[in-house]
C-alpha cells in the first residue's frame, strides 16, 4: 500500500470518498473476525467487483483485502460468517473458506489505514482506464463491422466488457447498494447483448462466408496492443500499491494476449486465405465476455 500520510490523504478525498471513509471507520469497532476464501474463478477486477457488491449490503459493514493473482480474499468481519458464505456461494465463483479465527486490533487498524488510502490513489487510473476501453470499444467496433472481422467486433466487446467494470466501479462511490446493482445490471444487459450479437455474426459469417480483411485485422489489432500496453503502464506504477490494482493490471495484460490472438488471427487469414482463425478467435473472445455478462447478471442487492 501506498506510504503516504493519512493527512495527506484526507485532503485528496472528495466527498463521496469521505463517506466510504466515514462507513470504514464505523465498521471497524464490531469487526473481531477474519475469515480467508479461496474463490477459484477469481482472476481479474471483474469477479473483484462483483464479490464487493455482493458483500456491501451485509451489516455491519465488512473489510474486503484481496490478493487476486492468488485468487483469495480475507473478509474482516462480525458474527456473521454464514451470511457472507451464502453471498459469495451465489456468485458461482468456486468460493470455499479457508479459515477463520479472530482478529488482533494492531491487525485491523493496518488494514483500516490501508483501505482508506488507497481510494483516492485508484480513481484517477479508473478514470483514464475508462476513457481508453471507452474509445477503443468504438474505433474497434467499426472497424471490425468494415473489415467484416469477428475477431475484432469480439475484441470490441473485451474492451467494452472492461470499461463496463471501470465505469461501475467509478459510478458505485457514495450510491446505494440498489443503485451500484442497476447501474451493474445494466452493464451486464448490454454486454450481453452485444456477446450474443458478436456471436451470432460468427455464426452467420460460418453459415454465409466472408473475407476478413487481414491488414485490418493486423493493424487495428496492434492499436488495440498499443491502448493496452499504455494501460498496463499506466497500472505498473501503482500496481504494488493493493491487490486490487495488480488485479487491473493481470486484467489488461490478459487483453495483450487477447489483442495479440488477434493480430495472429490476421496474419494466419493473410498466409492461408482461410477465414477460419478469424472466427475462432471471435468465438472465443466472444464466450468469454458472455460469461462475464452472466455473472454480473447474477448479483443481488439482498
Amino acid at each position: 500500500m501506498s506510504e503516504q500520510c493519512s493527512g495527506e490523504c484526507q485532503n485528496q478525498n472528495s466527498p463521496d470518498q469521505k463517506n466510504v471513509t466515514s462507513d470504514l471507520i464505523e465498521a471497524a469497532p464490531s469487526i473481531n473476525i477474519v475469515s480467508d476464501f479461496f474463490v477459484s474463478k477469481m482472476d481479474c477486477p471483474s469477479e473483484e467487483n462483483l464479490i464487493r457488491m455482493a458483500l456491501e449490503p451485509v451489516q455491519p459493514s465488512l473489510i474486503l483485502v484481496f490478493d487476486t493473482p492468488n485468487r483469495k480474499v480475507k473478509v474482516y468481519h462480525s458474527d456473521n460468517l454464514s451470511e457472507i458464505e451464502r453471498r459469495l456461494s451465489s456468485l458461482g465463483l468456486g468460493s470455499s473458506l479457508i479459515h477463520t479465527q479472530p482478529v488482533n486490533e494492531g491487525e485491523l487498524n493496518k488494514v483500516t489505514i490501508s483501505s482508506l488510502e488507497s481510494d483516492a490513489s485508484e480513481s484517477l487510473v479508473l478514470k483514464q482506464l475508462l476513457a481508453i476501453n471507452a474509445v477503443m470499444f468504438a474505433v474497434e467496433i467499426i472497424v471490425g463491422l468494415w473489415a467484416q472481422s469477428a475477431g475484432l467486433i469480439a475484441d470490441s466487446l473485451d474492451m467494452f466488457a472492461d470499461a463496463a467494470v471501470y465505469g461501475v466501479t467509478l459510478y458505485a462511490v457514495g450510491h446505494s447498494i440498489q443503485m451500484k446493482v442497476r447501474a451493474a445490471h445494466f452493464s451486464g444487459w448490454l454486454q450481453l447483448i452485444l456477446a450474443l450479437g458478436a456471436l451470432m455474426e460468427v455464426g452467420r459469417r460460418f453459415l454465409f462466408g466472408s473475407e476478413p480483411v487481414s491488414t485490418l485485422m493486423i493493424g487495428f489489432g496492434m492499436v488495440a496492443l498499443i491502448a493496452n500496453t499504455i494501460c498496463l503502464f499506466l497500472i505498473a506504477k501503482q500496481k504494488d500499491n493493493g491487490a486490487h490494482m495488480k488485479a487491473s493490471w493481470i486484467f489488461s495484460a490478459n487483453d495483450v494476449i487477447a489483442n495479440l490472438g488477434v493480430i495472429l488471427a490476421g496474419i494466419l487469414v493473410a498466409w492461408t486465405g482461410s477465414r477460419y482463425p478469424d472466427l475462432i478467435i471471435g468465438l472465443l473472445i466472444g464466450l468469454i465476455v458472455l460469461n462475464g455478462a452472466r455473472r454480473i447478471l447474477k448479483l443481488k442487492s439482498h
